[in-house]
């Protein structure tokens, strides 16, 4: 009524949505991790099983979706440590995180990922750990249900790196902050999300050329 009498129809299903979800919509990290990391891990359990396709951009580590259980394992521990967890069950949350991502080999689920080459090297991890994890993008990067992008150092931008990102079909998109984790519900928000993340996509390397930076950062190791 009030869009109606305010000649802003067009808002009036944005602000609905805000009105339901605010509280829920910013969450600190602090009270995320109050149960534990492996909660963490576990509460997007239905939001998994029930997306389709999955659209994720991360400008700092391999995204959950795609990490080795040794890989998660070092950064899950790293978190810990920053959000000075008394009792670090990282260890365990890194398997959930693993088990999790299994969804990658199930049917009726894509996957289009795409991250910055700095994330290649960006050593969070132990040098075996590290071979293991990029090897994995190697093999996981292969499969029919997964595409993904690797955006050069070298590429001409026609946008900044931004926040990691993970879309879930065209419902919802979950922002990683250094505080917060922030759910976007809004569909004029998450529109924003989709057209960055086909700006973004556009800059990428496939293929080929994407093993070929992997490659490269894998020799870089020794």
């Amino acid at each position: 009524r009030w869009c109606a009498a305010t000649h802003a129809e067009d808002q009036a299903q944005d602000l609905v949505v805000q009105s339901i979800n605010a509280e829920s919509m910013y969450r600190q990290w602090r009270d995320h991790v109050r149960s534990g990391l492996r909660h963490v891990q576990e509460r997007r359990g239905n939001v998994f099983r029930a997306t389709e396709h999955f659209r994720v951009y991360s400008s700092g580590l391999v995204p959950g979706l795609l990490q080795t259980e040794g890989y998660a394992l070092a950064v899950l521990r790293m978190a810990a440590g920053i959000h000075d967890m008394a009792d670090d069950d990282s260890a365990d949350a890194a398997h959930a995180r693993v088990e999790r991502s299994r969804i990658i080999h199930e049917q009726g689920h894509g996957f289009v990922v795409v991250i910055e080459e700095p994330v290649l090297h960006c050593q969070v991890a132990e040098s075996d750990a590290m071979a293991a994890q990029l090897g994995y993008l190697l093999t996981v990067g292969a499969l029919p249900a997964v595409s993904l992008g690797i955006i050069p150092m070298r590429a001409r931008r026609v946008r900044w790196p931004e926040e990691t990102f993970h879309v879930y079909d065209d419902r919802l998109v979950s922002v990683e902050l250094v505080s917060a984790e922030v759910t976007v519900t809004q569909p004029s928000e998450i529109a924003l999300y989709m057209e960055a993340f086909e700006e973004l996509r556009s800059m990428a390397v496939y293929g080929g050329e994407a093993r070929a930076l992997i490659l490269k950062a894998i020799e870089m190791l020794v």
